[in-house]
């Protein structure tokens, strides 16, 4: 014969045992791919986007007329003296040459940290189209504050110019920028205060999703009640 075999009753200091709840269909995939879905979404590159980066170029561009104006007016003057038959520096340990070159830099640097403020100022969000419309500007503009500074100041034609001053009479010598390294002052200073500014006080992206949220879920999306003691 067979003996019934009476299942063991529980011990008092077990801890009640209950059915966990019956998990979400989907819950925490399918909240990490709602949010993944909506932050794609929020970065995705629009036509107004790549709008706002062509105006931030052209802007910062034309800019540039500001910087020629500037180093003309601001940068140390290199002379000239003419005895008649030849053309000579003024003073051969002059200083100015560097001088111009420093001028043109720090103006640059300058008006790159202004154009950087006023483009976060004006989106704070940021973007890359508006990082790419702010450095491309920015290496125009320095082209052509280098441009319109030649244009700006005195000619370069030395021969025309001593004729009209005089022999012995010294005149200026012509804007001129020794070392080209300097027109990437604008370009990297604009991206770098815009990168920092960005990442100082832009909006912040929200928090990802715990992959264990919702895992132990009710089917209404509700958290089951702990067990009272």
């Amino acid at each position: 014969m067979t003996e019934a075999v009476t299942p063991p009753s529980p011990s008092p200091s077990d801890p009640p045992s209950e059915a966990l709840p019956p998990e979400k269909p989907g819950g925490s995939s399918a909240d990490s791919a709602d949010s993944a879905d909506s932050a794609a979404a929020e970065n995705a590159i629009t036509p107004a986007d790549i709008r706002d980066g062509a105006a931030v170029a052209l802007l910062v561009g034309v800019a540039g007329v500001l910087l020629g104006a500037l180093w003309v007016w601001l940068a140390p003057r290199v002379q000239y003296v003419s005895n008649g038959e030849a053309v000579f520096l003024r003073n051969t340990e002059s200083e100015g040459r560097i001088g111009s070159d420093g001028t043109f830099l720090l103006l640059s640097a300058g008006l790159g940290a202004l154009s950087a403020v006023a483009v976060f100022l004006w989106r704070r969000r940021g973007g890359v189209p508006l990082v790419i419309g702010l450095g491309v500007g920015s290496v125009f503009a320095a082209l052509v504050g280098w441009r319109v500074g030649l244009w700006l100041g005195p000619t370069s034609d030395l021969v025309v110019a001593a004729g009209k001053a005089g022999k012995g009479v010294p005149f200026d010598a012509p804007m001129q920028l020794l070392a080209y390294g300097v027109l990437l002052g604008w370009p990297m200073v604009a991206i770098l205060v815009h990168l920092g500014l960005t990442a100082v006080w832009g909006p912040k992206d929200p928090p990802a999703a715990e992959p264990w949220a919702g895992a132990y879920t009710t089917p209404d999306g509700l958290l089951p009640r702990p067990p009272q003691d």
